[in-house]
């Protein structure tokens, strides 16, 4: 059953009530890989009082060696038992705030830069909700890219061991407290969807991170391997992380407006205008691999043509059309995201660029709904369709310029981000690909 705590003295009852022996502490670097260390449950106090200390020089994109001294202090907000650690002596899990020794925020976490971006925000009365949609694929092993199923969109596979894995998936996610809208069988084979109900920014950010361990947790424990890759199968379509979002004033949906043709307030119209205009600059860091531009190409779903619409699923802004009485629901849906970006850092830069349309009053051109995949390169030229970068070199360039993107992740996380990404860069340019020996070696 999950554990809805809000206090330190919440956590006690909780840890005495369930048994738990160990408690693991959360966090992660720049680049959304999960960090982990485990205290015993006598330790409780005195992380709470006075964090838990550890090198950051050995975690990408923290401090430099001369200044490596970090502290962790669990939120007892985020307290929740693993269902997949047995029941004696039971593990539970925290996620963290990175400090300085002085009890300062550390600039270079990136739930701190999430935590920063939200603060503005809720400075100007909004709270800034999102519900992303992540999808993965299921292999045989981590080895090798060999399919559970031949499943396509929507199919029904009842009896196969991804459905099975899927069900298992959403039951633990349930356990702790994480809402599960609806989930299915994804476009290419053994490709498959488990979308969460939204949430504010910073809860959903950490849901996101938990979701996608309890998803791999499951497929490990049945002898499968789950990948949140961008695109690990040549020829079919990638997975996408669509996150949408909105932006609340009290318990009032601030992107609905009666009296808009397309029921969307100024707010939203602006908010809209900021995620297309600054779309390419904070491309690095919502496909933040090298692999991510395997997947932004024409042709397999993924937006890549800078432009909104609302029924159209070929664009990279969807608004969704609205439903009498689902004012609430009113929101916008960004697209090209992909499940291995840090979410934290990825709804940092989203919610900056959008909040720029607002401030700016970024104007938005007519919704394009017709497919932009099949109009002609002097079709979307007139249209003023532009694309996004068609590599992650592109990216980086362009975030490297972007005042926006520096202050929306501060200029530690932004100058090791990106000194992170050209060095990736560099490796992959320099590689030589099994692709260029079967093609060049036998020619040249």
């Amino acid at each position: 059953m999950a554990e809805n705590i809000r206090t330190k003295d919440e956590v006690f009852a909780a840890v005495e009530k369930n048994n738990v022996r160990f408690v693991r502490i959360w966090f992660t670097d720049i680049l959304g890989t999960p960090k982990s260390f485990a205290i015993n449950t006598s330790e409780l106090e005195g992380a709470f009082d006075e964090g838990m200390g550890f090198d950051g020089s050995s975690i990408e994109g923290f401090a430099r060696i001369n200044e490596s001294d970090m502290v962790a202090v669990p939120d007892p907000t985020t307290f929740q038992i693993l269902p997949w650690r047995q029941k004696e002596n039971a593990v539970a899990r925290m996620f963290c705030d990175i400090l300085n020794p002085d009890g300062t925020p550390y600039e270079g976490d990136p739930r701190y830069v999430l935590k920063r971006n939200l603060e503005r925000l809720n400075d100007k009365g909004y709270t800034f909700y999102v519900g992303p949609e992540l999808e993965f694929f299921y292999f045989k092993n981590e080895h090798t890219t060999e399919i559970l199923d031949q499943g396509g969109y929507f199919d029904l596979t009842t009896m196969d061991a991804a459905s099975d894995l899927r069900r298992d998936t959403i039951l633990t996610l349930d356990s702790m407290g994480i809402d599960v809208e609806y989930s299915h069988h994804e476009v290419a084979p053994s490709q498959h969807e488990i979308d969460l109900r939204y949430k504010d920014a910073l809860n959903m950010a950490d849901t996101c991170m938990t979701y996608k361990i309890v998803v791999k947790e499951v497929a490990r424990r049945y002898g499968y391997h789950a990948s949140f890759m961008p695109k690990p199968i040549f020829g079919q379509n990638g997975s996408g992380m669509h996150v949408h979002q909105s932006l609340f004033k009290g318990k009032r949906n601030a992107f609905f407006d009666p009296g808009d043709k397309y029921h969307l307030s100024e707010e939203a119209r602006n908010y809209i205008g900021g995620l297309l205009k600054h779309a390419p600059e904070i491309t690095a860091v919502t496909n933040q691999w090298v692999n991510s531009y395997k997947r932004l190409v024409p042709g397999y779903e993924a937006p890549v043509y800078i432009c909104w619409a609302r029924r159209n699923r070929s664009t990279l802004v969807r608004v969704p059309m609205y439903k009498p009485g689902k004012e609430n629901a009113t929101r916008v849906e960004y697209r090209s995201p992909d499940p291995a970006a840090n979410p934290y850092l990825a709804f940092s830069v989203m919610l900056a660029a959008g909040l720029a349309g607002i401030n700016n009053r970024y104007d938005i051109p007519d919704p394009k709904e017709m497919d932009v995949y099949h109009m002609t390169d002097a079709e979307r030229m007139s249209g003023g369709i532009t694309s996004l970068p068609g590599s992650l070199n592109e990216a980086i360039d362009l975030a490297e310029k972007s005042k926006l993107v520096r202050e929306a992740l501060g200029e530690h996380v932004f100058q090791a981000f990106l000194a992170n990404k050209r060095k990736e860069w560099d490796a992959y340019r320099m590689n030589v690909t099994q692709w260029e020996l079967e093609r060049y070696l036998p020619l040249l």
